[in-house]
Order: C-alpha cells, then sequence, then structure tokens
C-alpha cells in the first residue's frame, strides 16, 4: 500500500487530480451508456440535433471572450497571500485581498453583460441555423430556447467557479463538477427513457444549474460576502493588467470554436442529421478523453501561478514536465483503446457502430487529439505567468482548421474533416507552438 501511495504522488496524483480523473472517467463511462441509450429511444436524426445543439451552445466563447482563464491565472497570484480558514472566510494580506475582491467584482458585472448578449445572438441565431435543415416531425424549437436560457444562467455563474478555482479550490470544484456529472447525465438517461426527447438535454442542464447553486450560494456562500461588503482603495487595474492578456484569450477564445465545436455543424448543413450524430457522438467521446488527460495538468494550473509568483521556477518545471508526461501517457493510451472499440464494433458489425464514425476518419481524429494534447500542456504553461504568447498561432492554426474542415468536410463528410484537423495540427500548430514555448520560457525565467 506505502508504495503504491508513493507512485500517486510520484504521477502527482492528489485529491484533485483524483476528482477530476473520477470526473472524466465517468464522461467516458457515460458516453457508452447515453449511446446505447440513444440508439434505443431516439432516432437518428433527433441524435443529430442533439449534437447540434451542443456544438451551437459553444458559441458562447464568442461572448465571454476568454475572461475564465484570465480570473483563474490573476486569482492564484493574489492567492500566494491568502488562505481560507475553516469557515471558508478569506484571510490574509490585506491588499492581496482587495485585488481579488476587485478582480471579482469587474468579472461578475462583465458575464451578467455577456450572458444577455448570448440568449439575444445565439438563440436567434442557432434558431435561424436549424430551421434550414428541419424536419417537420421533430419538436425542437422549445427545447432549443430553453436550453439557450439555461445556458445563459450558467455562462454567468462561469465567473464564481473560475474564481474559485485560482484561489486553489482545485479539490473541492473537481469533487463539484463530479457531482455534477454524474446527477446531469442520470437526469439525462432519465428523461430520454421516459420519451421526452429533444427535452431530454433541458432536464440535464437544469440539474447542473441546480448543483452549481448549492456550490456557491450555500458551501461557499462566507467566501463570496466580501466581494459584496469589503472596500478598499488597491484594486485591479483592468486596463493595464487584465486587459493585454484578455484581448488575445478573446481572439483565441472565439477561434477555439473552429477547434472544437465546427465539425457537427459542417456534418449538419451538408451531409443531415444523422451524420452529425455520428460525428457528434464521436467527437463528444474524443474530448471526454481530452478532458481526462488535461486533469493532471489543470488542476495544477493554480499551482503553477503561485510558483511563478514566488520565483520558484525549477520546481515549476519540474512539476510541469511530471504532470505533462502523464497526460501523454494517458491520452495515447486512451485513444489507442477507444479506437480498438470502435473498430472491433465494425468489424463485428454490431448496431451500434452505425452510431459512430467509422474507423479512419476516428483514428485520424484520435491522432490530432494526441498531438494536440502536446500544445494545450504547453498553453497552460505560459497562461500560468500572466501571458499569451499563442496569439498569432491561434489566429494561423483556427483559420486554417476551420477553412480545412468546412472545404474537405463539404466535399467529403467526416473522413475529410479529419483529414483537415490532423493536417493543421502536425503542419501547423505543434512546430509554431512548441518554438514559441521554447522560447517564452527561456526568456521569462532569464528575466526574473
Amino acid at each position: 500500500m506505502d508504495s503504491f501511495i508513493k507512485f500517486l504522488r510520484w504521477i502527482e496524483v492528489d485529491r484533485a487530480v483524483a476528482y477530476a480523473i473520477l470526473s472524466k472517467i465517468w464522461s467516458l463511462f457515460a458516453g457508452p451508456i447515453t449511446l446505447y441509450l440513444i440508439s434505443i429511444y431516439l432516432s437518428p436524426e433527433i441524435q443529430g440535433f442533439y449534437y447540434t445543439f451542443l456544438s451551437l451552445i459553444a458559441l458562447q466563447s464568442f461572448v465571454e471572450l476568454g475572461f475564465y482563464i484570465v480570473i483563474t491565472q490573476f486569482a492564484s497570484h493574489e492567492w500566494a497571500n491568502l488562505e481560507l480558514d475553516n469557515e471558508r472566510r478569506i484571510k490574509g494580506d490585506s491588499p492581496a485581498l482587495f485585488r481579488l475582491i476587485s478582480l471579482g467584482r469587474l468579472v461578475f458585472k462583465w458575464y451578467a453583460g455577456a450572458s444577455a448578449i448570448f440568449i439575444l445572438l445565439v438563440g436567434t441565431g442557432g434558431y435561424v441555423f436549424l430551421s434550414q435543415s428541419s424536419d417537420p416531425g421533430i419538436i425542437w424549437v422549445q427545447p432549443w430556447f430553453a436550453l439557450v436560457l439555461l445556458s445563459g444562467l450558467q455562462l454567468w455563474m462561469l465567473p464564481f467557479i473560475s474564481l474559485l478555482e485560482g484561489c486553489n479550490q482545485v479539490k473541492t470544484i473537481n469533487c463539484f463538477r463530479l457531482v455534477q456529472g454524474v446527477a446531469g447525465a442520470c437526469a439525462l438517461w432519465l428523461a430520454m427513457s421516459l420519451g421526452m426527447g429533444l427535452w431530454m438535454i433541458i432536464v440535464s442542464s437544469a440539474m447542473g444549474v441546480v448543483v452549481s447553486s448549492l456550490l456557491l450560494l450555500v458551501y461557499y456562500r462566507k467566501f463570496f460576502e466580501p466581494f459584496y461588503k469589503a472596500t478598499g482603495s488597491t484594486g485591479i487595474h483592468w486596463g493595464e493588467e487584465i486587459w493585454p492578456m484578455q484581448w488575445r484569450l478573446a481572439v483565441a477564445g472565439i477561434l477555439n470554436y473552429f477547434l472544437v465545436s465546427l465539425y457537427t455543424p459542417v456534418i449538419f448543413h451538408y451531409h443531415g442529421s444523422a451524420a452529425a450524430g455520428r460525428m457528434g457522438m464521436t467527437w463528444h467521446l474524443i474530448i471526454a478523453l481530452s478532458s481526462l488527460a488535461m486533469a493532471w495538468v489543470a488542476t495544477k494550473v493554480p499551482r503553477f501561478g503561485i510558483l511563478i509568483s514566488q520565483k520558484k521556477f525549477v520546481e515549476l518545471d519540474r512539476l510541469f514536465f511530471r504532470t505533462s508526461s502523464v497526460s501523454l501517457v494517458v491520452i495515447g493510451g486512451g485513444a489507442l483503446v477507444l479506437w480498438i472499440l470502435i473498430y472491433g464494433l465494425n468489424q463485428a458489425q454490431h448496431p451500434m457502430a452505425e452510431r459512430l464514425l467509422e474507423p479512419l476518419p476516428a483514428g485520424l481524429f484520435f491522432l490530432g487529439i494526441v498531438l494536440g494534447q502536446v500544445s494545450q500542456c504547453q498553453s497552460a504553461y505560459l497562461r500560468a505567468h500572466k501571458k499569451e504568447p499563442f496569439l498569432v498561432l491561434n489566429i494561423v492554426y483556427s483559420l486554417a482548421n476551420g477553412l480545412l474542415v468546412w472545404g474537405l468536410g463539404r466535399q467529403w463528410g467526416a473522413l475529410g474533416a479529419s483529414i483537415g484537423y490532423l493536417a493543421a495540427m502536425s503542419l501547423i500548430c505543434i512546430p509554431m507552438g512548441t518554438v514559441i514555448w521554447y522560447r517564452c520560457r527561456l526568456q521569462w525565467h532569464l528575466q526574473n
């Protein structure tokens, strides 16, 4: 037992990572169950609408502008001089506390406006897009607008959770995400089995809002009290401190849609809802795997910021390389297992194979996501320095990926989209990103 515990510590598995891993494992476990239930209770056309809904909701990146990443990074640097007491009240250095409060008040107002804009623009735009390829036998209009309203509420809650993450409450946040994932999936399955059609996603989203509300309004109520009461003269200067990083992340956030959520709408538009359903389910599994592998690095981002603030760069690099190595091993092994599963379903001519992509395009997507994990780890490391040097890379890579996926996906469906994705990742993202990461790491640490 002692040897096993030492091994877990060596691969940086603490409680925060454990909860994150359990949450991602649950997503991978729940995915096939959801797929099986969809094959029983939903038609291929409704499956296509379901995953297209999810892809359109991802348009929130166009209004929130990557601010949640900025929140985590800036909060972690202030948290180096703060802590929680037994009642979950903030205590510590007064200037750092007032700067944290100033940051919180700014982002709470920002996201209130972003949520309202999201509901108006995405709700209307999504309705117009879906109307062009709708099936008169499918009830989708009311579920769509209900989903937009719930997603807008979840978007408004995002800065509160990001602030907690930056304040190194990663263990609790990951436990909350595990509970939220389990509750949301169970609600989805129950609604599906009751024949609720597309309303099932509304039930699942509503469950997520309930769990988030309990976390923020009950468990961390005393944490947030100073943000509404305290006064002080030392605050965050948005224009001087946050904006130089935020506008770069805003561009990256907008372009990120072309990296993560473009595939299903393209297939939906050119090849129909059934083909979009296969693309959506496969891509859902791929993203779940990437999130699982990223758990080792993502949970350490607040720690990265604290070590940078303390100028402990040797310890920072040791932690980064160890967690990144584990992350790459996990995603490589997981991609191989999932591809073998898809290949086996096709060889056995199992009915579930018809709800997933064929082995060739799925394999190309898996290979691309493994390479993409390298870039994600590099980005997390550099952004912990409260800087965003990947701006040019994000622009070039995102536009190239979007054009390739759109053009090739229009002609050859999912196979074309997978070829475009892998080409952009291997020829642009990885080589450019590695050069930027190496140069910035060398320059920033020598300066300090």
